[in-house]
Parts: structure tokens; sequence; C-alpha cells
């Protein structure tokens, strides 16, 4: 088995790349939600773009699921923390996520506009609100969370909701509403023709110049006006973990140091500009399959610099640096990741295979004609 240190590091990966899967797998049908109540004009189109995600959005919701768990196996104390001072944002997130099963299962089911047009709303809703309190929880996680743990490792979460609504926050939340737009505008445009199309790739062009004002400004602003953590005592990375067992201060530019450390890591920040540039470019050409996956670069550059910048920390505290979560002080035995890895190195592969044999049986144009000879079958 790998020694304890290197468990550590490979399932801070492994997290980021379920967080990545996610957001690339997930994040498509939740942007096709958020377009929806702009891009359909009338009740065709509107089941036109509905059924370019009806067949998977729910089996994408593994990737959801998978992350939540590896995050509640790997890292407990994380786990524990997050959903506690995070609850009621959590809750958001929950109760708009319910209308989405409804939505795709119910919305077409009765002929009825009023009934139709409520429920594209609860797709919209579903779609739009997930990413934005994600992009607020990535904001707060940057700034620092107030929580501190007393003698038994009890964690007490020191601030309220509106508290998590403050600026650089917000933000944040532009940076993943207006990435995940884009993504869904990319594969709309992929899997639609004629007007939903031509304005599918009108979104494409909105949010690819929002994400990269929004990531820019983001930036700086992380750069020159937010305080970031630095571990001032040594740390074993084989050690049990103990979050108290280290001294931690906060130093302006500290988000930048392994920049510094690491010139190659700029890589990472650089991906979320080349590949949303890309994939307006790709896009405007006609070339949407292409732009799909530079749209998913973009996104893994987005989620990498967030998980780069913060190394080793998972979750700072604000109000007592020293019971900051990292990498080596967070996790679950030895034991516990080596099997998860076991696990993961075999359902892993299923999942992807299984995803990509789906997608290829129900790939091709979503038409009007389709909609209205399937109209009895049809989301």
């Amino acid at each position: 088995m790998l020694d304890y240190a290197s468990l550590k590091v490979i399932w801070w990966l492994l997290v980021g790349v379920l967080l990545v899967g996610f957001a690339i797998m997930d994040g498509h049908d939740m942007g096709v939600g958020t377009l929806l109540p702009f891009v359909g004009r009338d009740d065709t189109e509107r089941r036109v773009i509905i059924n370019t995600v009806g067949p998977h959005w729910d089996g994408n919701q593994v990737w959801f699921i998978t992350g939540g768990g590896a995050i509640f196996a790997a890292w407990p104390l994380v786990y524990a923390t997050a959903f506690s001072g995070f609850y009621w944002a959590m809750l958001v997130v929950l109760w708009s996520l319910f209308f989405r099963p409804v939505g795709f299962d119910y919305r077409s089911k009765i002929d009825n506009p009023s009934w139709r047009r409520l429920w594209d709303w609860g797709l919209f809703i579903g779609g739009a609100v997930p990413p934005l309190i994600f992009g607020v929880a990535f904001g707060n996680l940057l700034q620092g969370v107030p929580f501190h743990f007393d003698s038994t490792l009890q964690s007490t979460y020191e601030g309220s909701f509106w508290a998590l609504l403050n600026p650089f926050a917000l933000l944040c939340g532009v940076v993943s509403s207006s990435m995940i737009t884009l993504h869904g505008a990319v594969y709309l445009a992929h899997r639609t023709e004629g007007d939903i199309q031509r304005r599918a790739l009108v979104w494409v062009k909105v949010a690819g110049w929002l994400l990269l004002a929004a990531f820019s400004v983001a930036g700086v602003w992380l750069a020159s006006g937010i305080e970031g953590y630095v571990i001032t005592s040594v740390i074993d990375p084989n050690s049990l973990p103990d979050p108290l067992a280290k001294t931690v201060s906060r130093a302006s530019g500290a988000w930048l140091a392994n920049y510094r450390h690491w010139p190659l890591t700029l890589l990472v920040p650089m991906l979320a500009y080349m590949g949303t540039l890309g994939a307006m470019g790709l896009a405007r050409r006609g070339h949407t399959f292409a732009a799909f996956w530079a749209s998913a670069i973009a996104l893994t550059g987005i989620i990498g610099t967030a998980g780069v910048s913060m190394f080793p920390f998972v979750m700072p505290s604000s109000s007592h640096p020293e019971a900051s979560l990292t990498v080596w002080d967070s996790v679950s035995s030895h034991l516990t990741l080596g099997l998860m890895l076991g696990a993961t190195l075999i359902f892993m592969p299923i999942i992807i295979i299984y995803t990509r044999w789906a997608y290829r049986v129900m790939r091709g144009k979503v038409t009007a004609a389709y909609v209205r000879e399937n109209s009895h079958s049809a989301y």
C-alpha cells in the first residue's frame, strides 16, 4: 500500500477530479436549464432544449453524489465542518435541485401553458442556483470560514448565512455561474440547429466574455486584497490527522505562493483563459464538439486554480487560523484511503465507459420535428 502522505495528496487530486467531472458532466445540463427560459421562445423550442439533456441529466448526478461521498469518506472533518457552516446554503442547493427531477418528468405531461411555464422556471432555478451557491462557497473558502474546534475536535461555526454573501464570494458566484452557462450554451449549440442554435451561440459569447472578466477581477482581488494562509510550523505528512497540531498565519499574497514555488502551476489558470477563448472561437466557426471540450478545459482550469492556490489548505479558518483544515490533517485513516483508492480504480472506469456509451447512443441533433413525432414519449 502507498504511504500515508502519498495517499493524502492522491485523494486531494481525486476530489479535484470528481469536482471537475461534476462541473463538466452535470454542469452542461445545469447550463442548459439556466438558458431554457431565454433561448426557447415557444413550447416546441423549449421541449427541444429539454430533450438535449433529458436522457442524461439523472445519470450525470452520479458525479455529484460521488463527489459528496468522496469528501465524506476521505475528508470527514471537512465534510462535517462545511455542512455545519454552510448548512443553509446547502439546503438552498438541495431545495433548488428538487425542481429538476419533477420538472423533467412532469413538465410535458399536461398540455397547459401555465403548467409548462411554471416548470420551465423550475428547471431554470434547478440549473442556475446550484452553480451560484457553489461559487459563493469557494469564494468564502478562499477568504476563510469562521470556525474552531474544541478539545474533542467538535467544530463550532461562528458565522451566519448572510455573512457568506460578501462581495468577493458573490463575484466567485458570477465566475461559477458564467462558466456553467458557457458550458451549457456550447452543448446546446452542438445538439440543436436553426434559431435555437443561433441564440445559444449568442449566449456562448455573452457568458464567455463575462467569465473572462469576472475570473480576471477575482484573480486581481485575490492577489492584492485578500490575505491567504501559511503553515508556519513543521508538518509531518505521514502523521495522524490532528488539525490543532500546527500554527498558521495570514499574509497578503499568500495564495500566490504555490505559483512562485512551482512555476509550472501557472499553466492551470492559463487553461481557464485558453479554454474559454477556444470555446468561443470554435463555436463561432461551427466546431461545436471541439468547443465543448475547450469549455471543459476552461472549467478544469478555473476549479484547478482554486485548488492550486489554496494547497495544502482545504478549509481555512478565519477566526482561529490554527484550526484550518488541510490535506495533511483532515483526512481519514491510512487504511480507509487505501481501500477507497482501490474501489475508485475499479468503479471510476466503469462510470466513464458507461457515460461515453450513453452519450454515443443518444448523440445527434434534437429537432422540432423529432419532438412533434415523439410528443408522447419525449420530455
